[in-house]
């Protein structure tokens, strides 16, 4: 084969076969297929997509490109999930427990993040000695253990995605569906689960903002899913808004702390129910949705998530007195108010920018190389539909200098909008793909 032919193919409009796609995965991570032809072949998917026959193709061959992990040493299937990114969604702190606290074992390969805050590792290495890098053995061995581990993704799984996406991040076809769902399943399906819960995120803070573009990664997605014999669901959630009151990594830990101790944010609380509902479901640990958010709800209220938290922590090397005292997680030197000008409700809040904000302070990547601050971040106590009065608080900035603290303190105020009537509500949850 040569890969120009493969350009040619896909540029026209053609199907590549399954033949056709494997020598391609092998050449990009065997280094014999030159970049330039490698981004040409993006952007002639862009531009004509793919049938979901390649896109299931180009996925498992993505996902055996590298390491595999086997979980079959486990007493239980695993379910896991995925979550597409946006604000503030520390999501994953507080479900992992509180699935493990109902009976179904939790194994997590996490990525570190790129873009606006930390990825779920880099919030729980913002506690003192958590160690997010296991062995294969020491993985499998406290999964076995004490029904929960995470380790950070290594080197060795999906390098073709590697390749791939650093690609299409330069040559501005990041936002091909099929890629996108190529990415994501692949490094799931590599990760070894028996089936997935995907939070595919819609809104001015989510990657996807638009509703039927959504749609369509997730049907695409539980469709590779379940194509590979995994058990599916895909949740749409709204991410017009931060999720909860915290977007930055110790912050984010701090609030998954007093979360599980119930101290729940009504929207974080909705959007884990939902989610940790479904993951039981797929597991066979309930029934029906409705008493998989009975047993979540009362497993969290009884501290029994909180529970597996500290031993979960603990076993990760991590001080487990930061359950009790939080202010042992890293502290910004800075914290200045932000005060509401005016009277009127919070009408919208730009959560991609507050996100940047939130970036920009030192919580989030530039670059894969670049060292985050765990300290920094934002707080919000006011949230779309709440009336505040002049001088009220609506924001806090965690900063490391006063100057970062002031510059992002206006920025927030140009981000969260005040209006003299409420606005109209959206749903949290905006529907299921099954």
């Amino acid at each position: 084969m040569q890969m120009i032919d493969l350009i040619r193919k896909k540029r026209d409009g053609g199907e590549h076969s399954p033949e056709e796609l494997a020598w391609l995965v092998q050449g990009i991570t065997g280094g014999r297929i030159p970049d330039y032809q490698v981004a040409a072949w993006c952007m002639a998917v862009y531009f004509q997509g793919m049938s979901p026959r390649e896109v299931r193709s180009l996925t498992l061959q993505m996902a055996a490109s590298g390491e595999q992990l086997d979980l079959s040493a486990l007493p239980q299937p695993v379910i896991d999930k995925h979550s597409s990114g946006g604000v503030g969604d520390k999501t994953s702190l507080v479900l992992a427990p509180l699935i493990t606290a109902a009976g179904v074992p939790v194994c997590k390969m996490s990525g570190r993040g790129l873009g606006h805050t930390g990825g779920t590792v880099d919030k729980l290495e913002s506690i003192p000695g958590f160690r997010v890098e296991l062995s294969r053995e020491e993985f499998i061995r406290q999964a076995r253990a004490i029904g929960i581990a995470l380790t950070a993704q290594g080197e060795d799984l999906c390098p073709a995605d590697k390749i791939l996406y650093a690609l299409r991040d330069t040559t501005a076809t990041v936002e091909s569906i099929p890629l996108i769902a190529s990415s994501i399943m692949s490094k799931k399906l590599a990760g070894g689960a028996a089936g997935f819960v995907l939070d595919v995120k819609v809104g001015n803070g989510a990657f996807m903002k638009d509703l039927e573009e959504a749609k369509t990664l997730a049907q695409l997605m539980v469709a590779i899913g379940k194509g590979a014999g995994k058990k599916m669901v895909a949740v749409l959630t709204n991410m017009d808004q931060p999720l909860g009151r915290a977007a930055g990594n110790a912050l984010e830990v701090r609030e998954a702390i007093a979360f599980l101790r119930g101290e729940t944010a009504p929207d974080l609380l909705e959007v884990t129910l939902a989610l940790g509902a479904h993951m039981l479901k797929l597991a066979g640990a309930v029934a029906g949705l409705e008493e998989g958010r009975k047993k979540l709800h009362r497993l969290l209220f009884s501290g029994q998530g909180l529970e597996v938290f500290a031993e979960w922590v603990a076993a990760q090397g991590g001080d487990p007195r930061v359950i009790e005292k939080p202010e042992l997680l890293p502290a910004a030197p800075v914290v200045r108010p932000v005060l509401a000008p005016g009277r009127g409700f919070v009408a919208r809040m730009a959560t991609d920018l507050l996100g940047r904000i939130a970036g920009d302070l030192g919580a989030g990547r530039k670059r894969k190389e670049d060292t985050i601050d765990p300290a920094v971040g934002l707080i919000f106590h006011k949230k779309p539909g709440d009336l505040v009065e002049p001088g009220e608080l609506l924001a806090e900035v965690h900063a490391r200098t006063e100057e970062e603290a002031a510059g992002a303190g206006q920025i927030v105020l140009q981000a969260i909008e005040l209006a003299p009537e409420p606005p109209l509500s959206k749903p949290l949850i905006y529907g299921y793909i099954v």
